[in-house]
């Protein structure tokens, strides 16, 4: 057993309790409070002085598929031929190898969801993952993928360039529904051979030919499988709120980024946003009207928000683009739900993460000041009970290099 005592401990959903304690067992958190008492024998962390959060959460990145360096040879984040590629899966391109891994556990960040990105109409699925893992399987979250999907300039610009569909905001909408009208096709004529087979005892059913891209869309259609559109302009948000609610999708806006336009509606029909990343400059005409206000009036609004970095090793600076956004208005408290419990409820995993409680994985990080500040360092990260990264000893599980090294030296 271990316990972490003294700290100062955020546990997010039951408030903050100061010299509190957690104790942690086979890998979950047993207990947490301010009278409990170590068992006898059990290793302690002293956090006398410092914050204790759960691990963070980005619910936005592509870490792993974005690798580093960023080279033609290590970017494997979109399948830059087809604007229709569901069939694929990005835990098929995440390097469990990739370097950034090490910085990202290091800024005290436990957690993310990673996967393609966003030059395809339908890019694939990502997942959830942990920040150490010998494998890529080892990492992986099961039952937490989800299908990546795309509005606005980014799939116009890769195609129409090539005077291909899409080259309009019309040609996305389009190529989208088409896909989910193909998928829909496939899961009927499955459905009536299943019918038709139970019908004539003893015959099995005739099913069409096996087609990867509408077998997970209809994934998608059955609510299985969650829908992440990408979205900057207000118009798109709305576009994509228009064709997943013509198709009953379970979605999310992925970065939102003129969400405070529309605040009303994004309540009205409880839309939930990953917003972000709030460091981005006016890099394209989307981005127009992008400012760092945006997701701390969308959460005073009452939209349910998650904040991402968008990005692979720079995921370890989204603590600090949470303090950015308090600076700009956004409530503290709101600010630290949504690189926690916010996120982790937007990914599906929120029964495992996202807040200090009971039974939860004990996924914790303790920092030696204010965890949105840019002074503070994080000292220590645990994940599933084992500290996997402290700063003082100089141990960082996800250091592959380091890893092999002694490896080598043995």
């Amino acid at each position: 057993m271990i316990a972490i005592i003294n700290g100062k401990v955020m546990t997010i959903t039951g408030g903050t309790i100061d010299g509190g304690t957690i104790l942690i067992k086979d890998g979950k958190i047993e207990a947490v409070g301010k009278d409990i008492s170590v068992p006898e024998g059990a290793e302690v962390l002293d956090a006398g002085g410092k914050v204790v959060t759960p691990g963070l959460i980005d619910a936005h990145s592509h870490i792993g598929l974005f690798g580093e360096p960023m080279t033609q040879m290590t970017v494997d984040g979109n399948e830059w031929t087809n604007p229709v590629t569901a069939q694929l899966r990005g835990i098929d391109a995440l390097n469990h190898d990739d370097p950034a891994f090490a910085d990202v556990l290091a800024a005290g960040v436990t957690s993310v969801f990673t996967g393609p990105g966003s030059a395809n109409v339908i890019g694939g699925t990502g997942l959830v993952i942990k920040m150490v893992g010998r494998s890529a399987d080892e990492m992986a979250i099961g039952g937490t993928e989800a299908m990546k999907m795309a509005l606005g300039e980014n799939p116009k610009r890769v195609y129409g360039g090539n005077k291909k569909m899409p080259s309009t905001r019309m040609g996305n909408a389009a190529v989208l529904r088409e896909a989910l009208v193909k998928a829909a096709n496939y899961l009927e004529k499955i459905e009536k051979a299943e019918a038709e087979a139970e019908a004539e005892e003893g015959k099995g059913p005739k099913l069409p030919d096996r087609d990867l891209t509408s077998e997970m869309l209809g994934k998608v259609l059955k609510r299985e499988l969650k829908a992440r559109i990408h979205c900057h302009r207000a118009d798109d948000m709305l576009t994509a709120i228009r064709i997943a609610e013509e198709f009953n999708l379970d979605y999310t806006l992925e970065h939102a980024t003129e969400g405070y336009k529309i605040t009303d509606i994004l309540v009205e029909k409880g839309v939930r946003c990953v917003v972000g990343p709030l460091l981005m400059s006016r890099g394209k005409m989307e981005l127009m009207d992008v400012t760092l206000r945006n997701v701390g009036i969308m959460a005073k609004a009452g939209v349910k928000v998650a904040i991402q970095v968008d990005t692979s090793s720079n995921t370890r600076l989204l603590p600090v683009t949470a303090g950015l956004a308090v600076r700009e208005g956004m409530p503290e408290e709101e600010a630290f739900k949504a690189i926690t419990i916010n996120a982790a409820e937007i990914i599906g995993v929120a029964d495992r993460m996202g807040s200090i409680e009971k039974g939860k994985d004990a996924d914790i990080s303790i920092f030696n000041g204010h965890p949105m500040s840019t002074f503070t360092q994080c000292e220590k990260v645990l994940i599933n009970g084992q500290v996997v990264y402290d700063r003082e000893k100089g141990i960082n599980k996800a250091d592959k290099k380091r890893e092999y090294r002694h490896v080598l030296e043995a």
